[in-house]
């Protein structure tokens, strides 16, 4: 898979179409970017763009824009309620796949190299680009803004990291560097834009000072008044969403403003989002709530209304969540999105992957989807109703064990995949075989961590399944049968594709690790995994699950557990 890089620059106009259509047709006309998002604001006179590309090919269509906006932006006439001090103010390269911290810093580097040397124009460096800590963060560079430039550059530790110390007064100065994903998210207020910034300074870390620091970790937040929409609006930037998630900034922000008798209305994404984000204030809010919701869709329709970030214009989430971005513009969606006749038709194929760890995936996947089944004809219905509480506990490990186990059919396919392009390296020279030796045996380590984690996941599911036979709806007696069939299919499936691997590996130590997820009976026949050391599966006949009359009062109750023969025959040993 190729590396991708965003690139999310911020350029100081808002208002006129013509520039931001011509500062948007440059970064798409550039080969290798494609860019993902305008966000233009009249009232902050910025306009925020997003895309997405390959390191070197962002690095040129931010150069394409910046080069359009010395031509089109004068920033000795420019007023706006954003912080900013150049006509690109901001560029920040941000790691999203297959790419390191430390190729998006080179990305700041060169870019920041040749913007000076195109342009003439002073740029400073901030983030995990940065050479001074004083320059990490944007706020302390950005400090005074664009009208203290003239004396800033005066002074020695102000000198920018490339370009001349003087000041451009068309273009300002300009900060760039490398960061995590940064996520730009206001809050909505009917008040003064006093009050939203009173509550921003409650909020952000830095607070009121050193002596009054704010309530939240990794957050940046200002208040002021949105003309377009006639509201105020408390806005931050979560620069780490792990460290404070978008329901805390929300949450918190209707917290002061309930104390200030203030409506809160609804809440705003700038840009795009993480979908990680997304799942986690849903989790948030389902558990806060105590809902139970299995879909992903669902989950981000939850956030969506709890949040309301619909309120000022339509939310898209298919236009608005990056993986679901980079998913639309791939054209090899993998094994997975061939329908089922055309992945048969691969596994027939004369190739060796797909194989038969990717079919032992997709077998583990329809395993577990068939307990989520079961669950599901077993909730919700009203003469099962007093079992609701179970199956809300014993669904959704099937449910997210299947989405999981379906990603592996890909990922055991790739890691063949890998080793075979390994085999193809050059021989000729010591080195050559030196490199070709390493490649191959990370190749077959991959190849044994797919199956292995495999195996794992499916060990997970039979305390569940187990407990799943007891309840679930008679109707279904069938299909959890196979279900544990195909649960056990897969891991068979796993421990032959690790053990045609592991005796090629030259690694003794990383070898135990594998040796440990699958045991071996006296006989030498194969048993489950065991994710603990302490538990596994004993080999044994094949045995239907024995049904037993309901109990008077309740639902169908299945007794008996899984007993589906080698491997993962449910008895304890």
């Amino acid at each position: 898979m190729a590396k991708m890089v965003e690139c999310v620059p911020n350029f100081s106009e808002g208002c006129n179409k013509e520039v931001i259509e011509a500062l948007g047709q440059a970064i798409s006309r550039t080969p290798g970017c494609v860019l993902l998002d305008v966000d233009a604001g009249a009232s902050t006179n910025r306009t925020v763009y997003t895309f997405v590309g390959t390191p070197e090919a962002v690095v040129e269509g931010a150069l394409s824009a910046a080069r359009v906006a010395g031509q089109l932006i004068d920033m000795s006439q420019h007023t706006g309620e954003h912080p900013r001090m150049g006509a690109l103010d901001v560029c920040p390269f941000v790691p999203v796949m297959n790419v390191s911290m430390e190729e998006c810093v080179a990305c700041a580097h060169v870019f920041g190299q040749r913007l000076s040397e195109e342009l003439g124009v002073p740029v400073y460096l901030y983030g995990e680009a940065a050479r001074e800590e004083s320059r990490r963060t944007l706020p302390a560079i950005r400090a005074g803004e664009y009208e203290a430039l003239p004396q800033k550059l005066t002074k020695p530790e102000w000198a920018p990291d490339f370009g001349p110390p003087t000041f451009v007064p068309r273009w300002g100065a300009t900060v760039t560097g490398a960061r995590t994903f940064l996520i730009a998210y206001n809050i909505n207020l009917l008040c003064t834009k006093e009050l939203a910034h009173r509550i921003a300074l409650n909020i952000r870390e830095q607070g009121r000072g050193p002596n009054q620091p704010g309530r939240l970790k990794k957050v940046q937040g200002i208040g002021w008044y949105l003309e377009e929409e006639n509201i105020a609006q408390v806005s931050t930037n979560l620069l780490d969403f792990e460290t404070t998630p978008l329901h805390a900034v929300y949450e918190e922000v209707c917290r002061d403003a309930e104390a200030l008798n203030l409506p809160v209305v609804g809440s705003q994404l700038v840009g795009l989002v993480p979908k990680k984000a997304m799942l986690d204030t849903a989790e948030f809010y389902i558990k806060k709530e105590k809902l139970f919701i299995l879909e992903e869709e669902h989950q981000i329709k939850l956030v969506v209304s709890r949040l309301g970030l619909d309120s000022l214009s339509p939310f898209n989430p298919r236009e608005r969540i990056i993986e679901y971005l980079v998913q639309a513009g791939e054209e090899d969606k993998g094994l997975v999105a061939k329908p089922l006749g055309a992945f048969v038709r691969a596994v027939g194929g004369r190739s060796a992957a797909p194989g038969g760890g990717s079919v032992a995936a997709a077998a583990a996947a329809l395993g577990a989807a068939l307990g989520c089944m079961v669950g599901l004809m077993s909730y919700g219905k009203r003469q099962f109703e007093e079992l609701d509480p179970i199956m809300r506990k014993l669904i959704p490990p099937f449910h997210q064990a299947m989405d999981e186990l379906v990603a592996m059919v890909d990922a055991d396919s790739q890691a063949f995949s890998s080793y075979m392009e390994a085999m193809k390296l050059p021989k000729n020279t010591p080195e050559e075989r030196e490199r070709r030796g390493a490649a191959m045996q990370q190749g077959l380590k991959t190849a044994v961590k797919v199956p292995c984690t495999l195996a794992e996941k499916v060990n997970m599911l039979w305390p569940p399944l187990k407990e799943l036979a007891h309840h679930c709806n008679l109707a279904c007696k069938s299909d959890i049968q196979v279900g544990a069939k195909m649960l056990e299919a897969a891991v068979f499936g796993a421990y032959f594709n690790v053990m045609i691997n592991l005796k090629d590996i030259t690694d003794e130590k990383f070898k135990l690790a594998p040796r440990r997820t699958f045991v071996l009976g006296g006989s030498g026949a194969l048993t489950s995994p065991r994710a603990h050391g302490d538990c596994g599966f004993r080999c044994s006949p094949v045995s239907p699950l024995p049904a037993a009359p309901s109990p008077a009062g309740q639902g169908p109750v299945f007794k008996g557990c899984p007993r589906a023969g080698p491997a993962t025959s449910g008895e304890p040993r």
